[in-house]
Parts: structure tokens; C-alpha cells; sequence
């Protein structure tokens, strides 16, 4: 069946991906892209680097829009319907509903991501924040401006890169992280440990294995009190506990809903002209054989082009397959990932976590390399994001490792 009508719900960056691939593969229908908030579809990863950056003065933050309002309408023809959320999905009658309003589509893209999860009890007070929309940032960047006190809970990504923000500006910051070390899901114990080095020895009071028994203040936060019967002083407490996939719209669709959209290697979840992209898609990875959801840029502007594609032309669709790839700033240091980090075994095999800038460590999954982190290592994370597409057997991995260490040391 010809597809006329393409429905994209999400102005994400999965989202706009998906608008943009329509139009690159030929597609002269109509195009809807559906967004919940009111701003155009902007880049986040800014929220919690570049845009809480101390700057002078005066100046703000760069605007982290993708693209002007005239590109969407006049070049990509597409039909914005912003400020407006979905509240439901008929896959019989083939509509969106939004509100009271009914949505035609032949194909559709979700791609909704994902909701910042809040501490419960909280909601009353000013100067509790999440960080997931330009909204936040801005209210977040204030706080900071001001000076305020900053306890931040969760030292995953978000989470640390506000308390980087914080003590550039020379604030006290303390971080509370329920799990032993940062990013331990993301990139197992051993190096989350070697992460936790990185706040210590930049003045960041970082606390692990603390949950958050209560949220203190009258109308404005004024203290948190931690599961050891600890409290912190605070103007500003920002949340980063992680995210839960944007589906409640979309319960009772008989779309299968599990931690995500489920969906499979095409990204198609299985419903006629339904295809899913970005943080809000849970779909099965053929280069590891397993099913993933990721909420990393990379993997939704790649995702949201081939679901766009996939869900046009169904007879030619295409598996999606990916090394997972993350990069994330702290304070001097850049910390990036790929691969995934449920492994056998995690070998450091250049630099000393306690003494050097630089690190690199290989992670292994049964005789194969699954993975690799490294912090300052820029020009050569590619490169092992390449090894493990082909793949590489943890040998060879070894391997390449060590010739890079030897040429580095006769290296003028």
C-alpha cells in the first residue's frame, strides 16, 4: 500500500531525524510532526553541558534549537502541531488523538522519549528540579547564576554534569547516589569507580550508597535529609534519577509495552504502519543479539531515520543495528563509552584512574570485545567502536591495545 500520509509523534531529535529522512528518500506526502512541548525540536544534550556553562555577564546560553521554524514549514513541508501531546493511539482506524482532536495517519514514528522520574513529596516546593526540557535548564542555569547551595541526587550523567556546572562556578555542590559508584549501570562498578575519582579531586562532596529519605522546606527547598539520618543544606536540588519511556499515551493501543515500545530489528512494532525510534523505542539489536533500549543522541538521530524509511517502505526495510556510543563532560574530562558494559571481565589497559588524565578500559563478553570507556581518550574510542562492529575477539583487542601503547612510547 502507497503511504501519503506520515505521522511522526515526538519533535524530538528522533523526530525530526524522521522528517528529515522522509524527505531525503523522496517521500512527497503530507508530514505532521507532533510535539508536546511548544518549543521547536532542540538538542539536549547542551541542557546539561555547554548551556550550564558559567558565561559573563550579561551574555546567555546559545539557542539549541535544530532548525528554524521556516526550515521545517517551507523546505521540509512539514505540518507542526506543537504544544500539543498525544493522549492516545487507534491502530484500527489508523489515528492519533490529540485531545479531542483526531489525527489520520498511513505511517507513523513514536517518538516520545522519555520523562524525568521525580522524588515523590517534593512536587510543592520551589527549587526542586529535574533536567529534561530547555524549560528546566533555563530554571536550573538561574539557581546556579544566583549562587545556590546544590545537591544533586544521581551521579549518572545528568547528575554530574550540573555538579560540574556548580563548582565552575566555585559552589559547594554534594551529590547523593543511591548505588556504590556513578554509572554503574552504564559502565559497570570498576570504572563507575573510577569516575567517582573524578568529583573527588574537583572539590564535589559525592555521596554513595545514600538514598534521599525526605525533601525538606515551607514553599522553598531548604535542606535534604539522606537515608543515614544526614542533612544538606540546599537552594537548589536538582534530580537525576534516570528517565521511564513517554508510553502512557499509548496504553490500551495493543501496542506491547515493556520497559519501551517493544519493536523489532527493523524497529517496527508490529502494528501495520507503526515504527518506534529514539529513548522510547525497546527493539532488538542484531549485533548483539539482544533487545536494547538506549537513550543516547546518537542512537536516536540514527534510529529515527530508518524508522522514517522503514515505515514509507516496508518492502525494503532495513535492520538496525549499533555499538552503542555515549559521551558525557566532567569538570576538564571527557568520558565516553561503547558497546555495552554487561560483561566478563573489564581490563584497564592504558593510564591509572588514581594518577592519570587518561584511561582507557577494554570490556569483554565471552571471547569477543564488547565494550570500551575511556576519559581524554578522543582519538581512540572510534576506533574501538569499530573493532567491536566487525566483531573482535578479546585477543586481538588486546592486542591492538598494546601496539598503541608501544607507539605512544616512542612517540616524540
Amino acid at each position: 500500500m502507497s503511504r501519503k500520509n506520515l505521522v511522526v509523534v515526538g519533535a524530538s531529535l528522533a523526530g525530526l531525524r524522521a522528517v528529515e529522512a522522509a524527505r531525503k528518500a523522496g517521500f512527497q506526502g503530507t508530514i505532521t510532526l507532533v510535539g508536546a512541548e511548544e518549543h521547536l525540536p532542540y538538542d539536549r544534550p547542551p541542557l546539561s553541558k555547554a548551556y550550564l556553562d558559567e558565561l559573563p555577564p550579561g551574555e546567555v546560553p546559545e539557542a539549541t534549537v535544530f532548525r528554524p521554524e521556516s526550515v521545517l514549514r517551507d523546505e521540509l513541508g512539514a505540518d507542526l502541531l506543537l504544544g500539543s501531546p498525544a493522549t492516545g493511539l487507534d491502530p484500527v482506524a489508523k489515528e492519533v488523538r490529540i485531545g479531542d482532536r483526531r489525527l489520520r495517519y498511513d505511517a507513523l514514528v513514536i517518538a516520545t522519549g522519555a520523562t524525568a522520574r521525580s522524588l515523590p513529596g517534593s512536587e510543592h516546593l520551589a527549587g526542586v528540579h529535574t533536567l529534561r526540557t530547555l524549560d528546566d535548564a533555563v530554571a536550573v542555569r538561574n539557581a546556579l547564576d544566583a549562587g545556590a547551595r546544590t545537591v544533586v541526587v544521581g551521579a549518572g550523567f545528568i547528575g554530574s554534569e550540573i555538579a560540574s556546572g556548580a563548582r565552575k562556578r566555585g559552589l559547594d555542590v554534594t551529590v547523593v547516589e543511591a548505588l556504590p559508584a556513578p554509572l554503574v549501570r552504564a559502565v559497570g562498578e570498576v570504572m563507575g569507580s573510577a569516575c567517582a575519582g573524578l568529583h573527588h579531586r574537583n572539590g564535589t562532596d559525592l555521596r554513595c550508597g545514600l538514598g534521599v529519605e525526605r525533601i525538606e522546606g515551607v514553599d522553598q527547598v531548604e535542606r535534604v535529609v539522606l537515608s543515614d539520618g544526614s542533612a544538606v543544606e540546599a537552594d537548589l536540588v536538582v534530580v537525576g534519577i534516570g528517565a521511564t519511556p513517554a508510553t502512557e499515551w499509548l496504553e490500551g493501543s495493543g501496542l506491547r509495552l515493556d520497559n519501551g515500545v517493544v519493536c523489532d530489528d527493523n524497529l517496527f512494532t508490529g502494528v501495520e504502519g507503526v515504527y518506534a525510534a529514539g529513548d522510547v523505542a525497546r527493539w532488538h539489536n542484531p549485533l548483539f543479539d539482544r533487545s536494547m533500549r538506549l537513550e543516547h543522541w546518537t542512537s536516536a538521530a540514527d534510529q529515527g531515520a530508518v524508522a522514517a524509511r522503514n515505515a514509507l517502505y516496508p518492502a525494503s526495510a532495513k535492520p538496525y543495528q549499533t555499538v552503542p556510543y555515549f559521551w558525557s563532560d566532567w569538570y576538564d574530562s571527557r568520558i565516553q563509552f561503547v558497546g555495552v558494559p554487561s560483561t566478563d571481565e573489564v581490563r584497564i589497559v592504558e593510564g591509572d584512574p588514581d594518577r592519570d588524565r587518561r584511561v582507557v578500559a577494554l570490556y569483554r563478553e565471552g571471547g569477543r570485545l564488547a565494550g570500551a570507556l575511556t576519559i581524554n581518550g578522543q582519538n581512540v574510542i572510534m576506533k574501538y567502536r569499530g573493532l567491536i562492529m566487525k566483531p573482535t575477539s578479546w585477543d586481538d583487542a588486546l592486542l591492538f591495545a598494546e601496539q598503541r601503547r608501544a607507539t605512544a612510547a616512542v612517540a616524540p
